[in-house]
């Protein structure tokens, strides 16, 4: 179960650099209304994501794709995709130890790599390492029209065509997944994949890419994980369920959130930090990043989306986030590690002068750190709020994820920016193309 602590965050308890007690108050009246539009999409169905956590017929289909690219002795899977269609498979697969040096993601099964940036020297030296006859590609794209997807998947076709593979079995090494076509229009995704006999699962037509996490953009990388993604949607139900019950701003987790940053907002706190203290919540740092920033970085308002991480970045952020400007708001994430990890050998703590570690353990020292952390922001005037989670799991994972979309849709509706689209984004994917047509570079 997610717990939120706000006080810290509070002018009356921190002093001067925190947000103005008033200030609070006002986002906390101003967030009515945001709430009270969301509570109404959530009865009459209008926004397609608050419905995901009660759905379960997208789920049957899911596995069997993921039982589909495991299958005939497949030692690779590749995600093609960028932004939110990678980023939230990303933050899902590290519940697994994806990405975090010394641990594999894979207890049994195919090797997960999640190809997310365009870069041309990692993804041929990719290519070229791999077995592809045993390598499979999972192509993501709301649109169809991803340049970066469409680039990776044309590459790698004529790598498997390189390495010997029929025309008649390209389509088996890949999975689309992707919106349907609409009629007399091209669709580049399932025009250069579906010849091939590749299969597709549908997009859900109404979700955007940055809150696509618990869609099967998502799930299907936790599924070929073996993650349980029925608990991902169970904990999602538990972050929604305020909004179906009806329940005011102040008992509404996602809305006190809002009104938090609203009022850092309008405090001068231009720089939002999101600080977990375990390595498994890395990525969640990256993924939340695009989906604050793209949400509401409009009309000249946002805040600077900032990821960290504890305890490692109590030594390379930590001086400016305590000397520096009292411009942020921070939020610190601790786990349930206490009494977890390796144990403290008595003599080896007297060697080194520390008696007083004798006997505890690395978890007990990280769950301290994040602590001490909380209490060393307060104590030098900076705004921060408190998750603690027990543990990191599925359940608990899925809680957070809808936690954090609900936080920025409200804080959206109440500064009176469209959460969902990302005009900015798009002006510069459209003269990439244009460039790349005219050579230009």
């Amino acid at each position: 179960m997610l717990q939120q602590s706000f006080e810290l965050a509070l002018e009356s308890k921190v002093g001067k650099g925190g947000i103005p007690d008033a200030a609070f108050e006002k986002a906390l009246v101003d967030l009515k209304p945001a709430l009270a539009k969301l509570q109404g999409q959530a009865k009459d169905g209008s926004l397609p994501l608050l419905k995901l956590p009660s759905d379960t017929a997208d789920l049957a289909p899911v596995k069997a794709a993921a039982e589909r690219l495991k299958t005939r002795g497949a030692t690779d899977i590749l995600v093609l995709g960028t932004g939110g269609s990678s980023l939230g498979g990303q933050t899902l697969a590290q519940l697994t130890g994806y990405g975090i040096a010394g641990l594999s993601q894979f207890a049994h099964g195919p090797h997960v790599h999640f190809i997310d940036n365009l870069d041309p020297a990692t993804y041929a030296a990719l290519l070229a390492k791999l077995p592809l006859k045993t390598t499979k590609f999972i192509a993501i794209s709301k649109s169809g029209g991803t340049g970066e997807t469409l680039l990776q998947s044309i590459a790698a076709i004529e790598a498997l065509r390189a390495a010997g593979c029929p025309e008649t079995a390209i389509g088996e090494h890949f999975q689309g997944l992707s919106e349907p076509a609409k009629p007399g229009k091209l669709h580049p995704l399932r025009a250069l994949l579906e010849p091939f006999g590749t299969p597709f699962l549908e997009h859900h037509t109404d979700v955007g890419g940055r809150y696509s996490v618990l869609t099967n953009c998502g799930l299907l990388p936790a599924a070929v994980l073996g993650l349980n993604i029925e608990a991902l949607r169970a904990g999602a139900a538990r972050a929604v369920a305020p909004l179906f019950a009806g329940k005011d701003v102040r008992e509404t987790p996602s809305a006190v959130g809002a009104a938090l940053h609203l009022a850092a907002m309008r405090s001068g706190k231009n720089i939002a930090v999101l600080m977990p203290y375990a390595d498994k919540l890395a990525l969640l740092t990256r993924w939340w990043m695009q989906l604050w920033a793209e949400s509401l970085g409009k009309d000249g308002q946002g805040t600077q989306p900032v990821g960290a991480l504890g305890p490692v970045d109590q030594h390379s952020q930590q001086q400016l986030y305590l000397a520096g400007p009292k411009d942020k708001f921070f939020t610190v994430v601790t786990t349930g590690v206490k009494g977890e990890g390796p144990k403290i050998d008595a003599s080896l703590a007297q060697t080194i002068g520390q008696g007083d570690f004798a006997g505890k353990t690395i978890g007990d020292m990280v769950a301290a750190q994040g602590v001490a952390m909380i209490d060393t922001f307060a104590k030098n005037g900076c705004a921060v709020r408190r998750f603690h989670v027990d543990a990191i799991d599925e359940t608990t994972h899925g809680e957070m994820l809808m936690h954090f979309m609900l936080e920025t849709i409200l804080t959206g509706y109440a500064m009176g920016v469209d959460p969902f689209d990302q005009p900015a984004v798009e002006e510069a994917k459209i003269l990439a193309k244009r460039y790349l047509a005219e050579g230009r570079a």
